[in-house]
């Protein structure tokens, strides 16, 4: 394949791999935290044992990539993401089965997303790979969406365990097209295999780290809890909106992708410093106002809600991009592990956190709860612009 059919082929088979992505998130609020009668802070964690399963394999997964050919890694990996997204809707029965079946899908997508990065990588020119990359990971958020799309309607017509039965099938795709990539050889690699020293040395790659660790927190808080916000604002509207949790969170999700090629763009016009930095200030400040009017008029929340939609992944392509651009040949692998594993890190935990901020302010159904959460996610995003800050700091010593 060609470059451009590379990145077609890849971004479109991210739309299969990421299909059972938010299946959880998804159903938790209408169906398993009532029907397992869990609090917010227990559902947190259960959907954070996804990004938690993901955080403790990409390390070795990701970095393995510099030693055998990514493509199967991203094969293995995306088999054992579907048939555990599968296993999750045939025997998962409350709170301990669904944080193992639900990390081991985790883990399955630890050895597809960035490991399909590395192999889209590997096989591309030697030129600027920025907008290849940007598209890529942009064509995540069209996957978020349609596993939102297809996860909620499949609950509502055949039950919960249906949408995982069906969305399990979805990484097929993924390693459909590992098996038809050319094989590359890694280039010779020396030390342990879990050695991250020389990227910890590298401060331009590690900025974008910690950025993108910032940006996880704060988009995996709202992908998680999404749902239910917006089942909260039509509970309080009470009926003056028709608009229905699925479409607010397909939309809000698919407008991600625009706002990432966008974003990117923007980095590589003004500089990715100081466009990371704008929209992670611009994305705190529509956070906060959307958790300050809480329980307000639906339609202003609505309208703040588009708004969010840019501003939180519209970093995203530019970090991404910006790590791949610093990372030394030798060690683009463990800097991709490492990109993850702090991504997917604070992913869980902003799950987690967010959840737990909603239960200690006042519960699902209080305008306090809500705004907890939003201010949890503000704060979160507010790191990024100081992790910029400091490795340019140090880079410029």
């Amino acid at each position: 394949m060609n470059g451009r059919r590379l990145v077609a082929a890849m971004s479109a088979a991210q739309l299969g791999s990421l299909l059972p992505h938010v299946a959880l998130p998804s159903v938790l609020p209408t169906h398993l935290i009532p029907e397992w009668g869990l609090t917010y802070s227990e559902g947190g964690l259960m959907a954070a044992s996804y990004a938690a399963g993901y955080m403790f394999a990409v390390p070795v997964l990701t970095t393995l990539t510099d030693r055998v050919d990514a493509r199967w890694i991203l094969f293995w990996g995306s088999i054992l993401s579907g048939l555990a997204t599968v296993l999750f809707g045939l025997f998962a029965t409350g709170l301990v089965s669904a944080i193992f079946l639900w990390g081991l899908a985790g883990i399955g997508f630890a050895g597809a997303y960035m490991p399909g990065l590395k192999a889209l990588t590997d096989r591309l020119g030697s030129g600027d790979t920025s907008r290849s990359v940007t598209l890529y990971t942009a064509s995540f958020s069209v996957g978020v969406g349609l596993s939102f799309l297809v996860s909620q309607v499949i609950a509502e017509r055949w039950g919960w365990r249906a949408a995982f039965l069906v969305t399990g099938f979805g990484p097929a795709a993924m390693a459909a097209v590992a098996l038809l990539l050319r094989p590359v050889p890694p280039p010779p690699r020396r030390g342990a295999l879990l050695d991250f020293r020389p990227v910890l040395r590298n401060r331009t790659a590690l900025g974008y780290i910690l950025g993108y660790g910032a940006h996880c927190f704060e988009l995996y808080g709202m992908r998680t809890w999404i749902v239910a916000f917006w089942g909260f604002v039509a509970a309080r509207a009470g009926g003056a909106t028709s608009i229905d949790a699925i479409t607010v969170s397909v939309v809000v999700t698919i407008l991600s992708l625009p706002a990432s090629i966008l974003g990117n763009e923007a980095a590589l016009r003004y500089g990715r410093h100081r466009a990371i930095t704008i929209v992670m200030l611009a994305s705190a400040v529509v956070g906060a106002a959307i958790g300050l009017t809480a329980g307000l008029s639906p339609w202003l929340t609505l309208v703040l809600l588009l708004c969010y939609a840019f501003t939180v992944p519209a970093d995203s392509g530019a970090l991404t991009s910006g790590m791949s651009a610093a990372a030394e040949p030798r060690y683009r692998g463990a800097t991709l592990a490492l990109h993850s594993t702090v991504g997917f890190g604070l992913s869980a935990f902003g799950g987690w956190a967010v959840g737990a901020a909603i239960d200690a302010a006042g519960g699902p159904l209080s305008d306090t709860g809500w705004t907890a959460a939003f201010l949890v996610m503000a704060a979160g995003i507010l790191l990024g612009p100081l992790a910029l800050w400091w490795s340019r700091e140090k880079a410029a010593a």
